[in-house]
C-alpha cells in the first residue's frame, strides 16, 4: 500500500437481515439452494459497497459467503465427519459440539476462490481475505485419527497453503490467517503453531497477515476477558517468534482493550493492523477516539508500517452501528494522516 495509514477491517461484517439472523454470531442461513448462492454474491457486494462509501482503503468479503470463520472452511474437506459430532473445549473457554477427524484431512478443491474472483470483478481496491489459521483448526475440532495437534496442524497447514495460492491467483492482495488460538496455547505456539503458520504462508506471491484477537464480544469471551486482570499481556508471549517470522502483517486489539500499548515494539518492523474499534461494544467511536488510539500505536509503530483496523469481526453488530466504526475508522486515520503531513512541513 503506498498509501499512508491505509484502513482495514479485521473480519467479519454484518450480514443483511434477508440472508441471515441480524446481530446473530454463526446464524444459520435463511435462504437455500440457487438462491443461497445468488444471496450470499448479493451480500459480498452489498459487503464491498459499506466498506468503500465509508472510505476503507483495503477491503474484504466481510465473510459474507460463511457462516462460521473455520468450520465452512472444513466443510468442504474430506476427512471431517459433520454427521457424528463431539463436544469440546475452544480454547480453554467454553464447550462446543463440533465435527470430528475420521480419516486423512484432503482438500476436495477450492472453497473461496470463486468469492475471491467476483470481489474481484467489482474493485479496483486492495483485497484481504481471510482463512481460519492451522491452530485455530485443530482446536475447532475433535480429532479421532491424526492423535496429534501438531501433525493435524501440519496438515491443515498444507491444505491452507493450496487455497491461499489460488486465491493470490485469483486477485487477492493479501491473505490473512485467523489465530485466536494463539492468545491462549503459549507453549504450542512456540514449539509448532508459529511453523505451521509459515507453512500455510509458504511460497505466496502475495503479502500475509495473522489475526490474532481476543474475540467477539460474546459472553463466553468477555468472561474470559474479565479473568485477565487489568493488563493483557498474551501478545508478549507469542510476539518474539512473530517478530523473527515470514508472516508480513500482524493484526491486534487495541482500543478498549488492556493490551499494554508498549507491546507494539515486539514486533517492530512488521506492518501492524492496530485495532481502533472495539467489536464488543455498540457505542460507535468518534474520529477523535480512534486518532487517539493511532497517536498510542504511533509511539511504537513507524507510520509507514501501522494500519487502522478494528479489534476483530463485526457480525453480531447492527449493520448501521457497524457502518458508523467503519467511518469513524476512516476519519480518524484522516485525522492523524494530516498530522502527519503538518509535522513533516
Amino acid at each position: 500500500m503506498n498509501k499512508l495509514l491505509p484502513t482495514s477491517t479485521a473480519g467479519s461484517l454484518p450480514k443483511p437481515s434477508w440472508l441471515a439472523q441480524p446481530e446473530t454470531l454463526w446464524s444459520p442461513w435463511k435462504l437455500g439452494g440457487q438462491e443461497l448462492a445468488e444471496g450470499r454474491r448479493d451480500a459480498l457486494r452489498l459487503s464491498l459497497a459499506d466498506q468503500l462509501e465509508a472510505g476503507i482503503d483495503v477491503v474484504s468479503d466481510g465473510e459474507q459467503t460463511r457462516q462460521h470463520f473455520v468450520t465452512t472452511f472444513i466443510e468442504h474437506l474430506d476427512g471431517v465427519d459433520f454427521e457424528n459430532r463431539k463436544t469440546v473445549r475452544i480454547r480453554d473457554r467454553y464447550d462446543a459440539s463440533v465435527p470430528v477427524v475420521v480419516d486423512e484431512v484432503t482438500r476436495r478443491g477450492p472453497v473461496f476462490v470463486a468469492d475471491a474472483e467476483n470481489l474481484r470483478q467489482h474493485t479496483d481496491a486492495p483485497i484481504k481475505w481471510a482463512l481460519p489459521g492451522p491452530m485455530t483448526m485443530v482446536d475447532t475440532l475433535y480429532d479421532d485419527h491424526y492423535g496429534s495437534r501438531a501433525d493435524l496442524a501440519w496438515k491443515f497447514a498444507e491444505i491452507l497453503n493450496q487455497e491461499a495460492k489460488e486465491l493470490a491467483a485469483a486477485g487477492v492482495d493479501i491473505v490473512q490467517f485467523d489465530e485466536p488460538a494463539f492468545n491462549v496455547f503459549f507453549d504450542e505456539v512456540k514449539e509448532w503453531g508459529v511453523a505451521a503458520l509459515e507453512r500455510a504462508a509458504e511460497g505466496l506471491e502475495c503479502e500475509t497477515a495473522v489475526h490474532i484477537c481476543y474475540g467477539y464480544g460474546i459472553e463466553a469471551n468477555t468472561s474470559w476477558k474479565r479473568t485477565l486482570g487489568s493488563e493483557w499481556r498474551q501478545y508478549e508471549e507469542i510476539f518474539p517468534k512473530l517478530q523473527r517470522s515470514s508472516l508480513d502483517i500482524i493484526s491486534l486489539e487495541c482500543h478498549n482493550s488492556h493490551v499494554p500499548a508498549e507491546l507494539m515494539e515486539l514486533v517492530r518492523g512488521k506492518t501492524l493492523m492496530v485495532g481502533a474499534i472495539d467489536v464488543a461494544s455498540t457505542a460507535v467511536e468518534t474520529p477523535e477516539e480512534v486518532a487517539a488510539t493511532l497517536r498510542t500505536a504511533l509511539q511504537y509503530v513507524d507510520a509507514d508500517k501501522l494500519w487502522p483496523s478494528t479489534n476483530c469481526g463485526m457480525t453480531p453488530l447492527a449493520r448501521e452501528v457497524a457502518r458508523g466504526k467503519l467511518e469513524a475508522l476512516s476519519a480518524g486515520a484522516e485525522i492523524i494522516r494530516q498530522e502527519l503531513a503538518a509535522g513533516s512541513r
